[in-house]
């Protein structure tokens, strides 16, 4: 029997996250302010949010719009903050200006998890070299999930990117579990799945009201439906 696709979903709030599991997401990613493309929610909405479901919880871990890590100092605090409350998954990923991945940025608050699993988030779509951004961060501990579209496009312009890594899971730097997200939408999923891939992420698509309106728990379980149970 192969195994289940993980559907991924974007929650701000404690509706979102109980909409989401309702539908039959696997997991969330909590975010505040999606006008800046997604920030790090407060400490009070992780642990509500935390306290209400029992799926698994990614906390992103980025304070302004870009992907320059900032206040480096500052988000080592933040992740502290979220580690106290209980908080076991992360999302983050930071960029120099020259578009490498910015190692030292990473290191500081990935080493703050203390080991905990987390996401590299789409700065990958935006980096120079996506590949010697894989090979550079191979081996950092807690890393097991690559969140792309391909392409800082979207799904669409990056679909021949994301099934060419999917076919190099397993080698050095591609170890990762690729998690499609970015313009992802409904009809991309049979390539996809075709593909190798087995992971999704979705947050515009599982708001039908846009990001005016919550997650919608049937919109999530069409999305359940397509991936298979």
């Amino acid at each position: 029997m192969s195994k289940r696709a993980v559907l991924e979903v974007i929650a701000l709030d404690v509706e979102d996250a109980l909409a989401a599991q309702a539908g039959g997401a696997d997991r969330l990613e909590l975010v505040t302010d999606m006008a800046a493309d997604g920030l790090t929610p407060s400490a009070s909405t992780v642990a509500a949010i935390r306290a209400a479901v029992d799926i698994d919880v990614r906390v992103m871990l980025r304070l302004a719009d870009g992907f320059s890590a900032g206040d480096v100092e500052r988000l080592v605090r933040v992740a502290q903050e979220m580690r106290g409350i209980g908080a076991e998954e992360f999302v983050l990923g930071f960029l120099g200006a020259d578009g490498d991945v910015d190692l030292g940025a990473v290191e500081r608050v990935a080493g703050a998890l203390e080991g905990c699993r987390w996401t590299f988030h789409r700065a990958i779509d935006r980096a120079a070299d996506r590949d010697a951004l894989r090979k550079q961060l191979a081996d950092f501990s807690g890393l097991d999930t690559y969140l792309t579209a391909g392409a800082a496009g979207g799904v669409d312009e990056g679909l021949p990117v994301l099934l060419a890594e999917a076919r190099r899971r397993g080698e050095p730097g591609y170890q990762q579990q690729l998690l499609v997200g970015g313009g992802l939408r409904l009809d991309h999923v049979p390539t996809l799945l075709e593909g190798g891939i087995d992971a999704f992420h979705i947050g515009g698509a599982a708001r039908p009201g846009g990001w005016d309106g919550p997650v919608s728990a049937e919109a999530v379980a069409e999305w359940r439906r397509v991936l298979g149970d």
